[in-house]
């Protein structure tokens, strides 16, 4: 960052936290001032700022953003056209995040120094685990970290995922290493591209070393879950290699098999025994801690969407391991820390880094009403953002970023709520995604993209004179990997015709179709979202709905029919009235970008 110092150990990265902290406001000035310094020439801020670099005049000219606004320069540097569009320093990569925009990935610049600060936020996590759990060198962790297949840009610049480009990077393969950052998972592991063989000789090394593991952990809690889903099936076949010394014959990444048999290195039947014995246990209750006794506790995002896998965690742990949820970050730009990690998994909050970016802050109202009431893409007055420092406790607000690879003033789409402040830098707790209605694992599908679904699909109908009367939708995670579930009250027109299962199923198929790259991604390729359910439900079911949410102060002159189903009484009442179910039968089509 600047030639500045990236690895603090200890005290030192405690004491950076609140030299940054202490002093946010000056710290935030100086960053934007030197956004400005280094990016005043190009074809962006030039047209707002004519080489200006004052702080006053870019917060009055320049506009604040979405996506939309600033793809067609992002795309003209992904064709070949020069870094200088947009940022004053060479862009290295595209990055692809999992929102989306006309159904694909959105594409984020990228600089060679976003590694570094990325690297800085790492770094800082276990000083402060190390505050509230001891004794963590002792061990190793056993994270389930994976990459996916990169693409390249028409000019040939890099196309990935922010942690496929960390995984990567001199930054992580050249890490240094310590007691704190021993990993079970092997680089090699790590870094296949193919899942299934990355998740197996993950799981096989951790369970090599089960009795030296003193935390578990994934990027996201869905992840861990498909973590547990995997070895529930794949537990005789990790027994036998670890009884025999040999590797399974489906791992056939070369390097993954050399680096897994330095790992088998000789037969160990009594470590295969152990396993053997626990996993097959009529029930999995509290299996991470049988399996990994050591284990101090489990780190994963469990905020957002992701809360929904709290409840399948604490039985697979049996509410013994806490939930840490360590850090805040996008493919954007990474954020802040939770200070305090060994908390209640609703009450964890971020402190957010001066230092990371420039940052603003659109105001939602104390209640956060105004979040649904101000679209997306509509025009905010420049003088409505509030500065990082000036946020107010209780308050919501939208993010809007500033960074040096060339996003200004642009709004990420998190909404958050302050909770209070360390030193001068705010403290935040994510709520959601603006307009995201169903997410299961890296999708975020929103109210428009499931409408626009549906109205294709409901078309299949018609021939049959069957009309759509209502919908609504959930997100069930019951079971790995969780699927999309839509409650669909139909009226035949005819009497005389009648809809069969495969026409449904066909609808299924179509509604999958339809919804965005990402979600057709997990679902065809990554495999994690299961085939989306139809759940046709009788006559009159949605006015029970509605009768229901009104005898719970709902108005009935203002009551809209809610498209994603959170109250588990309204979940209960959809399902008492479902007369059947029907699911796709193949995956929806999926063809990979060409960059």
């Amino acid at each position: 960052m600047d030639g500045k110092k990236l690895e603090y150990k200890g005290e030192d990265a405690l004491k950076e936290i609140e030299k940054l902290t202490t002093t946010a406001g000056d710290v935030q000035y100086g960053i934007l001032k030197e956004i400005l310094k280094r990016n005043a020439e190009t074809e962006y801020l030039n047209k707002y700022m004519n080489g200006s670099i004052d702080v006053s005049q870019f917060k009055s000219c320049v506009p604040v953003i979405t996506y939309k606004n600033i793809y067609p320069y992002i795309q003209r540097i992904a064709n070949g056209e020069d870094s200088s569009l947009i940022t004053g320093q060479p862009i290295t990569e595209i990055l692809c995040s999992s929102g989306t925009s006309a159904g694909e990935p959105k594409l984020t610049p990228s600089i060679a120094e976003d590694l570094d600060r990325r690297t800085f936020l790492y770094n800082l996590i276990m000083p402060i685990m190390n505050q509230y759990i001891p004794g963590l060198d002792d061990g190793k962790a056993m994270y389930l970290y994976f990459v996916k297949a990169e693409l390249s840009t028409p000019c040939g610049l890099p196309f990935r995922t922010v942690l496929t480009s960390y995984y990567k990077s001199k930054h992580f393969k050249c890490r240094t290493r310590d007691p704190f950052n021993d990993f079970t998972s092997p680089d090699q592991a790590i870094l296949c591209n193919d899942s299934n063989q990355s998740m197996y000789c993950q799981l096989l090394a951790g369970l090599v070393h089960r009795h030296q593991v003193m935390r578990l952990g994934a990027v996201f809690a869905s992840a861990l879950l498909r973590a547990t889903s995997f070895l529930e099936r794949k537990w005789a076949q990790l027994c036998n290699d670890i009884r025999t010394g040999h590797l399974d014959l489906s791992i056939i990444d070369p390097a993954c098999r050399s680096a897994m048999m330095s790992i088998l290195s000789s037969p160990n039947p009594d470590l295969a025994d152990e396993i053997e014995s626990i996993c097959s246990r009529p029930s999995w209750k509290g299996i991470l801690c049988h399996l990994w006794p050591r284990a101090k506790y489990i780190e994963a995002v469990v905020t957002g969407s992701m809360a929904q896998y709290i409840p399948p965690l604490e039985y697979y742990s049996a509410g013994k391991l806490p939930l840490v949820c360590t850090m805040y970050a996008s493919s954007e730009c990474y954020f802040g820390v939770n200070l305090k990690p060994i908390c209640d998994p609703a009450e964890v909050a971020f402190t957010l880094l001066p230092n990371m970016g420039y940052f603003e802050f659109l105001p939602l109202g104390e209640n956060g009403a105004l979040a649904m009431d101000i679209d997306e893409e509509e025009a905010v007055p420049n003088d409505r953002l509030v500065d990082l420092v000036n946020v107010k406790v209780g308050s919501y607000y939208e993010l809007v970023v500033t960074t040096f690879s060339g996003l200004y003033r642009y709004r990420i789409g998190d909404v958050l709520q302050v909770t209070g402040f360390h030193n001068q830098a705010p403290q935040f707790r994510f709520i959601c995604r603006r307009n995201v209605v169903l997410s299961v694992d890296n999708d975020k599908t929103n109210e428009e993209d499931l409408h626009r679904s549906i109205t294709t699909a409901k078309k299949l109908l018609e021939p049959y004179n069957a009309l759509l009367v209502e919908y609504t939708s959930y997100a069930d995670t019951s079971s790995v990997p969780g699927h999309y579930v839509l409650f669909w009250e139909i009226q035949m027109v005819d009497s005389a015709t009648s809809i069969d299962a495969k026409l449904l199923q066909e609808c299924c198929v179509t509604v999958e179709e339809e919804l965005d790259y990402v979600y057709r991604q997990c679902r065809s390729q990554e495999k994690t979202i299961g085939p989306l359910e139809i759940r046709v439900v009788e006559p009159g079911t949605f006015e029970a709905l509605m009768d229901l949410f009104i005898s719970q102060g709902s108005s009935i002159n203002q009551y809209k029919t809610p498209r994603c189903i959170k109250s588990s009484t309204a979940l209960k009442l959809l399902n008492s009235h479902a007369l059947a179910s029907f699911s796709s039968p193949r995956d929806p089509k999926w063809i990979p970008l060409n960059g």
